[in-house]
């Protein structure tokens, strides 16, 4: 595999302009607003960050951080994996090889929320904790989770069920963040915010909370009923409901 700290300016370049492309849906049909750069960008500083804590190589966390939300410029809920294609080509834009093509692509597989373990690299891990810091950002459930329902269609239930039924587990088996550093300034808000996800979720079960929704739903353009629940979330919940620690 090449030296990708030479290659890491490119791909912010390459990066950035796709990004600068679909904000003016130039060769995409919709705006992506949550996962667009600022999202983005974010994770792929902070991941450079994490990775000296974990002795990783921060070149390649902080470049598979800049491509690893591409599925959301192909499809709207799709896998990380149906990104791969358009991701190869930033990177092949950018200058890396085939190998590191590959180095990357597997880091961002294996960071995502949906099925990552214990076991995965340095990297993904410090991936795994820049994507997470953003989700449990006490500014999140007020600015960014409605762009996140607007860009993805995700109904309110449906992302609550999607937050607790992926991320209450990670929680669970002590890693929800990787790195020391994450977990002592950090962890807190990750707390928090489950138990927000949990209560909102919770309160989706009121029939009367579910009307206003739906009668704000003109102005907010965020519906309240999913089409189809998640595995494993009422079991989540409950370990919610009855404490993330004891």
């Amino acid at each position: 595999m090449q030296d990708l700290q030479d290659c890491v300016n490119n791909v912010w370049e390459v990066a950035s302009d796709l990004y600068a492309r679909q904000t003016r849906k130039v060769w995409f049909w919709r705006k992506v607003t949550f996962h667009g750069w600022p999202h983005v960008s974010f994770v792929a500083k902070n991941a450079h960050k994490f990775a000296f804590e974990l002795d990783a190589d921060p070149s390649v966390a902080e470049i598979a951080g800049l491509v690893h939300d591409t599925n959301y410029l192909v499809t709207p809920r799709g896998p990380a994996s149906e990104g791969s294609r358009l991701r190869a080509k930033v990177l092949v834009d950018a200058g890396l090889d085939k190998d590191s093509i590959s180095v990357i692509e597997n880091v961002v597989i294996s960071a995502e929320t949906r099925s990552r373990g214990r076991n995965i690299s340095r990297e993904a891990m410090a991936l795994s904790d820049a994507d997470t810091l953003f989700k449990a950002l006490p500014i999140t459930p007020v600015i960014l989770s409605p762009l996140y329902m607007r860009e993805t269609g995700r109904s309110l239930r449906e992302l609550a069920e999607k937050i607790v039924g992926e991320q209450v587990p990670l929680r669970d088996e002590e890693i929800y963040f990787y790195s020391e550093s994450a977990k002592k300034s950090y962890e807190k808000w990750g707390d928090a915010n489950l138990r927000l996800w949990s209560y909102i979720l919770e309160s989706l079960d009121d029939p009367s909370v579910v009307d206003l929704v739906e009668q704000m739903e003109d102005y907010t353009k965020i519906p309240a009923r999913a089409s189809s629940k998640e595995h494993g979330v009422q079991a989540a919940l409950s370990r919610v409901r009855n404490g993330l620690r004891n």
